[in-house]
Order: structure tokens, then C-alpha cells, then sequence
């Protein structure tokens, strides 16, 4: 099996992915897949879509196991959300 390894820092890694998202990606899939996950090779601009994390990653590698993957979930700040949620309670 393939080992992928990190080429960039965090800084760098995060800096590359958004500047690619916002600028290219972005217009091309936010209408009508809010709450889906985009997955973009930060050195290529190749992107997938996907309901999940994995189901947007793994058409990337398979195509380029060396990829170096930045995924966001669209309409959202981050992939995934850890910690509790605030609810509002109903009387």
C-alpha cells in the first residue's frame, strides 16, 4: 500500500486549499450541494464530491495516490463539528 505523506506546512496546506477553493472551486459546486463534501488535490485543482469525507477522497487517490487531499464541508467553516451542539428548547 501506498504511503501518502505531507509535502506542505500546515500553513501552506491551508493557505493553498482555500485560496483553490474560494477562487475555483467554490462557483462550481455550492448551489445545491450545501452540507456535501468537496475534496481538492491542493497541487493539482482536481475535486470531488461526496456525501462523506471518504466518498469524495477516494476517487482522488485512486486516480493520484500521492494526492494531497483539503476537504471542506460546503456551507460550513470545517469538515465535521466535535464538541456539543446548542440546541433550542421547545416549551
Amino acid at each position: 500500500m501506498h504511503e501518502r505523506r505531507p509535502r506542505y506546512s500546515r500553513d501552506e496546506f491551508l493557505q493553498r486549499g482555500t485560496e483553490l477553493y474560494e477562487g475555483k472551486v467554490r462557483p462550481l459546486v455550492e448551489a445545491g450541494n450545501v452540507g456535501r463534501v468537496v475534496a481538492i488535490d491542493i497541487e493539482t485543482g482536481d475535486f470531488q464530491l461526496g456525501d462523506e469525507p471518504l466518498d469524495a477522497c477516494e476517487p482522488l487517490i485512486a486516480r493520484s495516490p500521492d494526492c494531497q487531499l483539503w476537504c471542506v464541508r460546503i456551507g460550513h467553516r470545517a469538515v465535521e463539528r466535535f464538541g456539543p451542539r446548542q440546541t433550542k428548547e421547545t416549551t
